[in-house]
């Protein structure tokens, strides 16, 4: 049991610094999207969502008498910070930002299964916090995944109309 309660620590850990990222990508692309309102909205949404599941994370841990890792936390959120910068930069931004956030959305979703499958050997009162965030993180990606097109459509219609 000492085992599984420790690796369910460090996953929990990691999934804290891993949402703290995504907390921080999400604040930066909500800041400049203003150009593509539905997209804004949904990643308003989804921020929201964020702080949520870490304050669930958040916790978890304090159940088993720790906390998040804060070296890890900072560490991703700088990360964050740098690819915001550098998306920013480009012409495509929004499209490098959608990417991005697919490709996110589906590490937060193995990452919510795997601490579920920890949590059945070392906390079984946790399953029901992280199912919440894994639906959350599912239907984002279905979100995103659903979108690709229509936010390349309207990224193509502005290149267009600048042109």
């Amino acid at each position: 049991m000492t085992e599984a309660r420790e690796l369910f620590i460090t996953g929990l850990r990691n999934a804290h610094a891993m949402e703290n990222q995504a907390h921080e990508m999400l604040e930066r692309q909500v800041e400049r999207m203003d150009e593509y309102p539905e997209l804004k909205a949904r990643l308003s949404e989804h921020l929201q969502e964020t702080k949520s599941q870490l304050k669930r994370l958040e916790q978890c841990l304090s159940n088993l008498d720790t906390s998040p890792s804060t070296f890890k936390d900072k560490t991703l959120a700088l990360g964050a910070n740098m690819a915001a910068m550098g998306h920013a930069m480009a012409s495509d931004e929004v499209l490098k930002n959608t990417f991005a956030n697919l490709g996110l959305e589906a590490y937060e979703i193995a990452a919510y299964k795997s601490l579920i499958k920890m949590a059945e050997a070392a906390n079984p009162g946790a399953i029901e916090s992280l199912t919440l965030s894994l639906r959350e993180e599912e239907r984002m990606a279905d979100w995103v995944a659903n979108n690709v097109d229509l936010i390349t459509a309207q990224y193509m219609q502005r290149e267009r109309a600048a042109a």
